[in-house]
């Protein structure tokens, strides 16, 4: 019980660290062993059905990084100082049908699935979009962009639990993003959109307040 209740508060002590890191420390670096940990709590993380709809590029190129910065306001301090910066992509709506190739392949190759049992989950998977996604392409690949918030969640919170700052951005133009991932060669349009983005690394200096929330009463309610 008592490694328990340690457990939980080393938990929650991360959270109270974790802060949307506006800028970083330039002259310290994420270990590739710190950073690897981190990729693997997003890989691990679950998703719909199981079929991991997601992609994490990882933005070293500072060239690159400029030309992102020209584009995504919200970045305009992590771009240049991140020790790692990661874009998210989405995978678009043809990769996601009920009978595209990457949906069998997860089934079969990733999950080993028995055919009767891809059979059932096929059609269930099919019912799905057909009805609650109206098999609409933007919802489809809205549906994916939702699912990687899970990923991104689960990321910075194990990088906090290493002392680890983070910062995730919604503040970009989504089209010129694609468009300059497509023009370097990073990602194929028909098959991947950018969902987000996240910044890691160490702060360069601490917040200048405590964290604030709301209280749990007023957002918790029991019936």
């Amino acid at each position: 019980m008592i490694r328990t209740e340690s457990k939980k508060q080393e938990i929650l002590k991360a959270y109270q660290f974790r802060h949307a890191c506006k800028a970083f420390d330039v002259n310290k670096k994420i270990s590739d062993e710190d950073f690897h940990f981190i990729l693997e709590t997003g890989r691990l993380s679950p998703s719909s059905y199981g079929f991991e709809p997601w992609k994490f590029v990882v933005i070293q190129n500072e060239a690159l990084r400029e030309k992102l910065k020209s584009v995504s306001g919200g970045a305009q301090g992590q771009l240049p100082t991140a020790s790692h910066f990661v874009v998210i992509l989405a995978r678009r709506e043809k990769g996601l049908k009920h009978d595209s190739a990457y949906v069998i392949k997860m089934m079969k190759d990733i999950h080993d699935m028995p055919e009767e049992v891809m059979k059932g989950l096929s059609g269930s998977y099919k019912s799905f979009v057909e009805t609650k996604l109206e098999n609409n392409d933007r919802l489809i690949f809205e549906w994916a962009s939702k699912q990687t918030y899970i990923a991104l969640g689960n990321m910075m919170t194990a990088a906090a639990q290493i002392g680890i700052d983070s910062c995730p951005m919604e503040g970009f133009d989504k089209k010129q993003v694609n468009a300059i991932l497509q023009n370097e060669g990073i990602i194929d349009g028909n098959d991947f959109g950018v969902a987000c983005m996240v910044a890691f690394g160490y702060r360069k200096e601490d917040p200048k307040r405590p964290k604030t929330r709301q209280n749990l009463d007023e957002i918790v309610e029991w019936q």
